[in-house]
């Protein structure tokens, strides 16, 4: 079975809430009307009766009408306009005296009804209300007053009534569903819209959006929750290529350089000491490549933020002496004096590796742009019930208008003007994704030609 469309539910929804709601009010209506017109009936009825109980005289054991003609000549004699039929029965149910609009006709007197009491019957094959009312002498009775009204016309308004009901409410359901199909087609003209913007986007075409509705409804923040994915994918697609170009670009120079140097080594036949010095060069340079290698499948690792954290107690003190340590010869080779400054013994509950490639990173990009005869400071305390790690190089430094690159991938500050300085611009970008993987605020600071200080936060939920 086909199902409706979104458009059509809606409107079929809607038309049978506002079904059951019609069908409610015309119940009532009809109701009302109903008890309207038959207690009008009931009313005259009883107020008929009375005023005729005040008409007659009681003698003996029997009564008659105090002015017989004149009530003769009353309404009673037409039949066309409300009849009200009058009749006077003794105790014994035989008539005494009856309205002329009666004619041969007689009401028939049921001795099994209660007294007073409103039922309905038939006089010539016609609908009548009728009530029989004794006449009492003393505590005797002695006959009846039964007075009855024609119910055909209420009948009838109420037969028309139903019937006009019963016709227009399949019509007002037809007119409001047709209405609301119209209504909800406009309402949500914002979904078709993300259908057809949908369907013309491809990974070659980022670009599109989604119009914005007017109305600032539920459909206007759909449209732009939407838009705003669409930006975030397209922002994610153009990093990914990006990241692919410049990929491509770093690994394709360290390969260039091996291939040229051995293509020249194959040339001619060159001496023993030629030989090494060009192997001992592609050797370094696929040591670069594998380094760099190595770097990317760890930005990749961490790229989705899905790793697995094996957390322990860490001793920050030992892991900034052990980072610095491993770099002993590069510190002698450019004579960078170090200075540590640990005012007690700090612990870290965290990821032991994790961190490690962290302080690894910095310590080696510090010392990497620190000029000959600089100095490394590397200060642990706690400011502010948190503690701050502090890594503080006198080298080259950052131009305050690179501050907020430094964490793109293969991004280098002024690499051309350093160009002694090698590096794949993936350490900080990596940095960065760990930093936030281990709930970690970093914050550089830098100064060209003066120096870079890097500030680790640590909040006091994360150390013990």
């Amino acid at each position: 079975m086909q199902q409706l469309s979104f458009k059509n539910r809606i409107a079929s929804n809607y038309i049978i809430t506002t079904a059951l709601l019609i069908f409610v009010v015309f119940f009532v209506i009809y109701s009302i009307v109903k008890l309207s017109v038959f207690g009008h009936i009931n009313y005259d009825i009883k107020n008929e009766s009375e005023k005729h109980l005040s008409e007659i005289e009681i003698e003996g054991n029997s009564f008659h009408l105090i002015h017989e003609e004149e009530w003769k000549e009353r309404e009673h004699n037409t039949i066309d306009v409300n009849p009200v039929f009058v009749q006077f029965v003794d105790g014994t149910g035989n008539v005494v005296e009856k309205s002329p609009n009666l004619k041969n006709r007689i009401l028939k007197f049921h001795s099994e009804i209660i007294e007073n009491t409103l039922f309905d019957t038939k006089l010539a094959n016609k609908i009548i209300r009728q009530i029989q009312v004794p006449i009492y002498k003393e505590s005797k009775i002695i006959g009846y007053v039964i007075v009855a009204m024609s119910l055909e016309d209420a009948t009838m308004v109420l037969n028309n009534l139903s019937e006009v009901l019963i016709i227009a409410f399949p019509l007002i359901l037809i007119a409001l569903f047709l209405i609301a199909r119209f209504i909800a087609g406009r309402s949500i003209k914002p979904i078709s819209s993300i259908i057809e913007t949908s369907n013309i986007i491809t990974k070659d075409n980022l670009k599109s959006r989604i119009p914005l509705p007017i109305n600032r409804d539920e459909l206007y923040i759909l449209s732009q929750t939407i838009n705003n994915l669409l930006d975030r994918i397209e922002t994610a697609v153009e990093r990914e290529k990006q990241f692919t170009s410049d990929a491509s670009h770093e690994l394709r120079t360290p390969l260039t350089v091996i291939k040229g140097t051995l293509e020249v080594l194959i040339r001619k036949p060159r001496d023993h000491a030629e030989y090494e010095e060009k192997i001992n060069f592609c050797v370094t340079e696929v040591n670069r490549l594998n380094h760099l290698v190595d770097q990317l499948l760890l930005l990749a690792r961490f790229e989705n933020q899905k790793q697995t954290l094996k957390t322990e107690k860490v001793y920050l003190n030992a892991l900034f002496l052990d980072t610095i340590a491993r770099y002993s010869t590069v510190i002698q080779s450019k004579k960078i004096t170090v200075s540590t400054e640990f005012s007690q013994d700090y612990y870290l509950e965290t990821d032991s590796y994790l961190f490690s490639i962290v302080i690894n990173n910095l310590i080696s990009n510090a010392l990497k742009y620190s000029n000959q005869n600089g100095n490394l400071a590397v200060t642990i305390k706690t400011i502010d019930s948190k503690i701050e790690c502090h890594i503080i190089d006198s080298g080259v430094g950052i131009p305050v208008e690179d501050l907020e690159k430094i964490f793109n991938q293969f991004y280098r500050s002024k690499s051309s003007i350093h160009p002694e300085i090698k590096g794949t611009g993936v350490g900080l970008s990596i940095v960065k994704r760990l930093c936030s993987l281990l709930n970690i605020d970093i914050s550089i600071t830098s100064q060209e030609n003066s120096g870079t200080t890097v500030i680790l936060s640590l909040f006091e939920a994360d150390f013990k």
